[in-house]
């Protein structure tokens, strides 16, 4: 089963200048029962934010790069000593070594990357994709049936694939059929 997606022709059903309550809606109509996957949350005006949270200096290089060297080396011991200790000892100290040498080039080669940079970045920050309006957009011919689970507008007037193929064909009352002969 391939998820499907909305087409280009979408309409746009609500608008939000905060991705959470576009998020809502969606879970909204997730909890009627509404065919999700014919939804999307689309984000207009996008800009990059980068927010420097910290100053960079050659300690702060040194105490990041051993940080992740340390998470690498755990990796790299770990691997080895399941394979190579024989003893509770030896992979303890596989395990350790692992961190110790990982922690060791992990400085060794961010200091490196640092001092090689000439001092022009030297602050430390993350950088975040923000958009200035959330649009949530249904595929057109399910738009009336979201509004109306949402409760920003009529009933729909034309009856959805989806409501079709769940209503199952109703048959005709047993008993004689009415008679378009009156007198």
């Amino acid at each position: 089963m391939h998820p499907q997606t909305v087409s280009s022709t979408g309409v746009v059903i609500a608008s939000f200048p905060e991705y959470l309550h576009a998020q809502a809606v969606v879970d909204r109509l997730s909890d009627a029962h509404f065919e999700v996957e014919r939804t999307a949350i689309v984000g207009r005006d996008l800009r990059l934010v980068e927010n420097v949270v910290a100053r960079l200096n050659y300690g702060r290089a040194a105490l990041t790069g051993a940080a992740a060297g340390a998470w690498f080396g755990l990796l790299v011991g770990l691997f080895i000593a399941l394979f190579g200790a024989d003893s509770a000892a030896s992979l303890l100290a596989l395990v350790l070594w692992g961190i110790v040498f990982g922690a060791a080039a992990g400085a060794l080669f961010s200091l490196t990357a640092y001092a090689l940079t000439g001092g022009r970045r030297d602050f430390v920050s993350v950088s975040q994709l923000v958009a200035a309006q959330y649009d949530v957009v249904v595929d057109g011919q399910y738009a009336d049936e979201a509004r109306h689970v949402l409760g920003i507008g009529p009933a729909p007037t034309t009856t959805s694939v989806r409501t079709a193929a769940r209503t199952p064909a109703r048959e005709p009352a047993p008993g004689p059929a009415p008679d378009s002969r009156r007198s």
